[in-house]
Parts: structure tokens; C-alpha cells; sequence
């Protein structure tokens, strides 16, 4: 329960509301129309954001709107109404800050009583999950940041970015703190790779968006402990929360997405397949891994480089007796349009003479003991290692110079790995001294984003030296990385159950902003099966970031080692992949302006079809592909779930009627995909990789009622789209069924497609 006391003075000052109560001060800022931030200074006066930049904060102070503030008082008490032409929000005594729409219905309003758990735990269950390390309702009932919210008995909870569980996270509890855990994760997991403390909550007829800008170690309970509410806790901090509304989930992820940075346009061939192995250990490996491919007709970008190719795994080091002399290889694979990805750690090898521990160690360039007397030590994979400050500016630059080293000498995108920071001797203290910019503090503030800092600092390098479009694949991060990085969900597991926990958690890290996402297919831990790879695939088929990869030590999984059959199949769905990449660039393009990812859940666009609430073996491309895989083994009929319209099975064309459930024949070579009908999807003929040849025939996959489509086309690598160099092309069918094209935007350099060739699905 709050008791900050009563009111005792306000004033508004532009956007801002600053309150002052008997006992704490607390300031509220309207940012949008939709978007108020409720500040109580608890640790510091200083309100720091990593998530929101002063970019973002630019982007948002220029949208203009007015503010309006009243205060009222009654026999119940003093209450502080600040309007803006959408929302209310309502301050009152003891610092309780509530949410209403204009016409005064309740959206989210505190809760006013004491946190009492439902199932009280006894003290040996307390015992046995402190034993565990897991943290339980009474460790958390008293931190110094806390927000209790009230919630109704079936509102469903999405968000918090890559935890593992079900669509619908309520009535389970999860922890902020990155954390790198190898195990078979399951929906009982509270944390793992990153954190992201943005939930949505969708009332009957609101949705709105919670985001709580703290860096400390955090905590969600999602009505668990207490189906009547929800509770955000933190070791440390300040409460700062970004109420965000919106009306429907679509409108909640624009909000958050406009406040807190939208995934940048990738490069055309980073959307394209990439094969990788912790075990791909000299220049050979590499290259008969790309032959083979290419002789198989299977489609692919990259062969991927993991840490074998680092002289000792020392960062920015290159192995020249397994890998040959630097740029040798990559030139050789350009040539067969393979571009070079390798991963990147922070952990610094300490070795007298090596120059990245000599140019860290006398510039100051890495974490601090708690004494701040000399440089902190742990171990990863070069034995001894520093810690870079990510936090500094100066340090970032360092790293990016470094960074452009690798992208001079060939490398077309990097993988940022073990930046929770991982290490081998035990966690990092959070006394550990670094810094946030100009300001000293602890890893126990900096720990959650310091994979964030780590990939703002390779994203700003490479962009900058490059002129193109970086690819920086991330692990860890934070609220905000998605401006700067490309996720994946980590070590997974062969396990069916991750490949089913596969489609929620990539939902869900699209509903928190991260557009280009993917998982390790077939699994990066354990062994994987025939039948199992062949349904990851399928599953992973639509995915932005379309990557096998998997462990030294476990089954190798290069299709062509489970047999030919395999081989087809594997084939047939990185070549679906490919002639669909068209559409998914017009989504990721698309994504600029709303904000929507391309892989999204049912509900995004079916908010008032309760199956569509938390369906977890299902996903939309967009709005106009639904993809059905197969997640059970053995199961050759899937029970498919179809929303309100007509929808056309792809690619047999049989019309099904919406809102019904249907069992759809799906052996092991097959994945239900359907397509609305009045839909028009663009697509490419057959490629090896992506530049292999000029794309001068648009194919347009029709259904029938379809009248039109706006499609996206540029250059694919650089960034003069931003200056208008792309050609945007409105494309009409007529009832007769012919084509006709408008050109509504022209490059200068972006050659334009020279025909249009329709295939009809459902038309006769």
C-alpha cells in the first residue's frame, strides 16, 4: 500500500505536473495524447533513460497536443485530473495515480490494498525455492520501487520480451535480470537473455501498455500471487512508468514503439537463411558447409563464424592457422555469395601485449573493483578476462574502431554473444564499479544494459564507417535495443517443448519491438531429431532472423546428414522463405511508420475473438498470412484455428470460412498456410542467395476480391532510402483480373520491375 500522504502542492509547467505530497514528490509527464510518465525520484533526482533516448524524446516532444490539470478536493479526499484529448489521469492523496478513458471508464488504477497471496507458502516450500534460487512473493512484497495495478479476473497480459511460456503470461511471475542459463528452459523460467519491462494488458474494450524504465533487478507478478492484480517491483531505483495507451494492442505497440524506437530497415540478404555451429573450427569446415549448400539448391547468406575463428578467443583477433590469411576466405565466399557473420564477446583476454588488453588497460576502458583500485577480473572463454564500461561514450567509440577493423578486412555483420555479461567464475559482483556516461555507479544498475550499451556501440560504428544498414545480432538487451540490434531467443534446447514455446516467445519480442527475431533452429543444445528439424524449419519458415544453430558437442544438423528426405523438405521451406522475402520486406518497411512486427499473434488483429487470446501454435505474416506448423511429434493433422473472413490454403487453393476450427492434413513434408482472401501477395522467382541476379519480374500471388497492394522496393543494402531512394509502386487488379501499376515514388538509382506476373490461387 502507497502512503506518500496528502497532496500538499502542484504546478504545471509545460507537459510536466510536478506534485509535491507530505511526504514525497513525484512528477507526471504527458508525452503524447496516449503516453503519460508517473516519476517518483526514490534513488536519485536524475531521470536517466536507456530505452528513451534524446532522439526518441525529440521525435516524441513534436507531436503537439494540450495539457490541462485541475485540482479537486471532496469529502473523500484531494484528487490532481490532468486531461489530454484521449486520457485522464487522476493523482490522489498517498500518491495513487489512476487511468481513465475521457469518459471516465477505468483502465488501470492502483491497487489500494495490502499484497496478500492467494496460496500462502508454507516455510519449507519458502526453503526449498530459495534453494533453488528462485525468489517468492514474500522477498519481494517489500522493495523500495513497487506498483501494484489492479487487474480483472480474465484480462489476458502479454509481453516482457523473450521469456519462456505461453502467449497470455498471467498468472506467472518473472524476474528482470539477464541472465545466461544453457538448461531446458520452460514456462517456470522468471528470467533469462533479456530484459524488457513492458507488459500489455487488454481489458474487453481497452487495451494499454505498462513500461517500467528500471535498470535494477525487477520483478512481475501477472496476478499469480493474487488474480485480482498485478505487481512491479525493484531492488532499486526509481518508479518510472510510462502508462501507455491506445485503445487495441496494435495502437499500444505503435505507442511503445514511437517512444522507445522502431527496428531500423535491415540489408534485403540479412532476412535470407544462415547456417551456423559452435564447431565450424577451421577455413575448410566453413567452406564445404557452403558448397554443399549451394550444390544442394538449398538457399543461404551466411555461413556463420562462432569463436573458433578468434586467434585464442581473443576479440578482434583473427586464427590465420585454421581460417588462412585474413580476408582470404571471405573474398572466396563472396564470390559464391556467402558474407562473413562473426561473433563478437566482451569478455577481454588480460595478456601483456595483446592490444585490446594494453589499449584497455591504460585508458581505464574496463569495469572496476568494488574498491575501484584496479581492473575487475572473471573468465570466459580466453581464460582471464576485463570487462569493457559499455557505459562511457568514449568506451563505445574504442569498441567501434575496433569493430570497423573487422568490417574493413571483409565482415558484413556481427553477433554480439555472452554480454548478460557471461562469465565462467561466477557472476559479476553488482558492486563491480562502471559508469553511466559521466556518472559512476554499480553493475548492480548497469547489469541489464549492458548488452544494450554493447550493441549501440557496434550498431553506431558500423553505420557510420560502413553507409549501410548494420546487422547487429544481440543475445542480451534491454527496452530500446531494437533500434540498434537483432535478437534471438539464445541457447535453446532439440526439444519439442522449445520449438513450441518457439512461436509465443517470437510473438512476444515482436510485441515489445523487436521486429527482426528468430530462434536457433533445430535447437543449439542436445540432439536433434529428423522429424523434429523438419518441423523447426517449417515453423521458422516466416521468421526475420532465419538462422540454424547448434552446439559443439551435440548433433550436427545440417539437413543433408538425416537423408535425402529431409533434405526436401529443409529445401522446400528456405526456398518458400525466399519467394516470400518480398512481402516481408514491405512488412519490415511498413514497420518504420507502425511499428507492428511481421511475425504477430492472432489477437493483434482479432481482439475480440476470445480463441484468438492466447493461441500458441499459430502466428499472422502480416495480416494476410497465417501460418498453422506442426509443434507435437507423430502428429500429421493439425487442429487449426481460423479467424473472422474467408481464408485460401496455400498453396492448393481451397477456401475455408473463418471463426471455425479445422483438422487439416499436414504430413511431414507439409505446414497449413493460409492466405486471406482479397489479398495480394508480391513474391520472387527461385534465387541461391540474395544479389544473385536482378530481380526484373515481380510474381503477385492473387486471391479472389483482391484489388490492391502498395509495394516496397530499394537498393536493399544502403541507406539513401532514408533520402527517398526507393520506388513504391501501387499495384490494382481489376475485377477482370488485370493488372495495372502506378509508380507513386521513383529511385534514382533502384532500377524498377520490368513485368508483373499474376498466379491465382482461389480464382478460376
Amino acid at each position: 500500500m502507497r502512503d506518500y500522504g496528502k497532496i500538499k502542492t502542484w504546478k504545471l509547467d509545460g507537459r510536466t505536473v510536478y506534485v509535491q505530497f507530505e511526504k514525497q514528490k513525484m512528477e507526471i509527464t504527458v508525452l503524447t495524447d496516449e503516453i503519460v510518465n508517473v516519476f517518483v525520484p526514490i534513488w536519485s533526482e536524475d531521470h536517466r533513460s536507456k530505452a528513451i533516448e534524446k532522439e526518441d524524446l525529440e521525435r516524441v516532444y513534436s507531436q503537439g497536443f494540450t495539457v490541462n490539470a485541475e485540482l479537486k478536493k471532496d469529502e473523500n479526499g484531494t484528487e490532481l485530473v490532468i486531461t489530454t484529448g484521449k486520457i485522464k489521469t487522476i493523482v490522489s492523496d498517498n500518491g495513487y495515480v489512476d487511468f481513465y478513458t475521457l469518459d471516465g471508464k477505468a483502465v488501470s488504477r492502483e491497487f489500494r490494498g495490502e499484497r496478500v497471496p492467494i496460496k500462502t507458502l508454507g516455510i519449507w516450500e519458502m526453503e526449498l525455492l530459495r534453494a533453488e534460487g528462485h525468489t517468492v512473493a514474500d522477498t519481494v512484497l517489500n522493495k523500495p520501487v513497487s506498483d501494484t495495478r489492479v487487474v480483472g479476473k480474465d484480462e489476458p497480459i502479454y509481453g516482457l520480451g523473450d521469456k519462456m511460456g505461453l502467449l497470455d503470461k498471467r498468472s506467472y511471475e518473472y524476474e528482470n535480470w539477464n541472465t545466461d542459463d544453457p538448461s531446458a528452459h520452460n514456462e517456470q523460467y522468471r528470467s533469462l537473455y533479456k530484459s524488457i519491462p513492458f507488459v500489455i494488458c487488454k481489458k474487453p474494450e481497452y487495451a494499454y501498455g505498462l513500461f517500467y524504465d528500471n535498470t535494477f533487478h525487477s520483478y512481475f507478478d501477472l496476478a499469480k500471487e493474487n488474480k485480482e492484480y498485478i505487481a512491479y517491483s525493484a531492488d532499486d531505483g526509481n518508479l518510472d512508468l510510462y502508462f501507455i495507451g491506445g485503445g487495441s494492442i496494435k495502437n499500444v505497440i505503435g505507442n511503445y514503439t514511437f517512444l522507445t524506437g522502431r527496428t531500423p530497415l535491415p540489408q534485403l540478404w540479412t532476412l535470407g537463411y544462415h547456417q551456423c555451429r559452435w564447431g565450424y573450427s577451421s577455413a575448410k569446415d566453413i567452406t564445404e558447409i557452403a558448397e554443399k549448400f549451394r550444390e544442394l539448391d538449398i538457399p543461404c547468406e551466411s555461413v556463420q563464424y562462432d569463436i573458433d575463428y578468434m586467434d585464442g578467443y581473443r576479440v578482434f583477433t583473427w586464427n590465420e592457422k585454421d581460417y588462412g590469411p585474413k580476408g582470404e576466405l571471405f573474398e572466396k565466399l563472396y564470390k559464391k555469395g556467402f558474407k562473413p557473420v562473426v561473433i563478437i564477446d566482451p569478455g577481454t583476454k588480460r595478456e601483456e601485449g595483446y592490444f585490446m588488453y594494453e589499449e584497455g588497460t591504460k585508458n581505464g576502458y574496463f569495469f572496476r573493483n568494488a574498491e575501484d583500485t584496479e581492473d575487475y577480473v572473471n573468465e570466459v572463454w580466453p581464460g582471464e578476462a576485463n570487462y569493457p564500461d559499455f557505459g562511457r561514450d568514449e568506451v563505445r567509440k574504442w569498441w567501434g574502431k575496433h569493430v570497423n577493423d573487422l568490417t574493413d578486412m571483409g565482415v558484413a555483420a556481427i553477433w554480439n554473444d555472452m554480454n548478460e555479461p557471461a562469465s565462467f567464475k561466477g557472476p559479476l559482483p553488482e558492486d563491480v564499479v562502471g559508469y553511466d556516461e559521466d556518472r559512476k555507479t554499480t553493475h548492480r544498475e548497469l547489469h541489464n544494459v549492458y548488452g544494450h550499451f554493447m550493441g549501440k556501440a557496434t550498431y553506431e560504428a558500423m553505420k557510420e564507417h560502413t553507409k549501410k544498414r548494420p546487422l547487429v545480432i544481440t543475445r542480451a538487451c534491454y527496452s530500446g535495443s531494437q533500434k540498434y540490434c537483432a535478437v534471438w531467443t539464445g541457447d535453446n534446447q532439440s526439444l519439442w517443448s522449445h520449438l513450441q514455446g518457439m512461436i509465443p516467445q517470437l510473438c512476444t519480442l515482436g510485441m515489445c519491438g523487436f521486429a527482426v527475431n528468430g530462434v536457433d533452429i533445430g535447437g543449439f543444445g542436445s540432439d536433434t531429431t529428423p522429424e523434429l528439424l523438419c518441423r523447426w524449419i517449417q515453423a521458422s519458415s516466416f521468421s526475420t532472423f532465419f538462422r540454424n544453430h547448434s552446439a559443439n558437442g551435440c548433433t550436427r544438423q545440417e539437413p543433408w546428414l538425416f537423408g535425402d528426405d529431409v533434405v526436401d523438405i529443409y529445401r522446400k521451406y528456405v526456398k518458400l522463405h525466399y519467394r516470400f522475402l518480398p512481402y516481408i520486406y514491405d512488412l519490415m518497411h511498413e514497420e518504420q511508420e507502425n511499428g507492428l512486427p511481421v511475425m504477430r499473434p492472432l489477437v493483434m488483429h482479432y481482439e475480440d475473438d476470445p480463441a484468438t487470446f492466447n493461441l500458441n501454435d499459430e502466428y499472422l505474416v502480416g495480416e494476410k498470412i497465417l501460418v498453422s506448423p506442426v509443434v507435437n511429434p507423430g502428429e500429421r493433422v493439425k487442429k487449426v484455428y481460423l479467424p473472422e473472413g474467408k481464408w485460401v490454403s496455400y498453396p492448393d487453393g481451397k477456401t475455408y470460412e473463418g471463426k471455425n476450427y479445422y483438422l487439416v492434413d499436414a504430413p511431414l513434408d507439409h505446414m497449413p498456410i493460409f492466405i486471406k482472401e482479397g489479398s495480394i501477395i508480391p513474391m520472387y522467382g527461385e534465387m541461391s542467395y540474395v544479389g544473385e541476379k536482378k530481380m526484373g519480374t515481380l510474381e503477385l500471388l492473387l486471391t479472389k476480391g483482391a484489388k490492391n497492394l502498395i509495394h516496397y522496393q530499394d537498393g536493399g543494402e544502403d541507406l539513401s532510402y532514408l533520402q527517398g531512394n526507393y520506388n513504391l509502386y501501387d499495384i490494382k487488379v481489376s475485377e477482370a483480373g488485370e493488372v495495372s501499376c502506378e509508380l507513386l515514388n521513383k529511385a534514382e538509382s533502384v532500377p524498377q520491375y520490368e513485368h508483373f506476373k499474376t498466379i491465382c490461387l482461389n480464382i478460376d
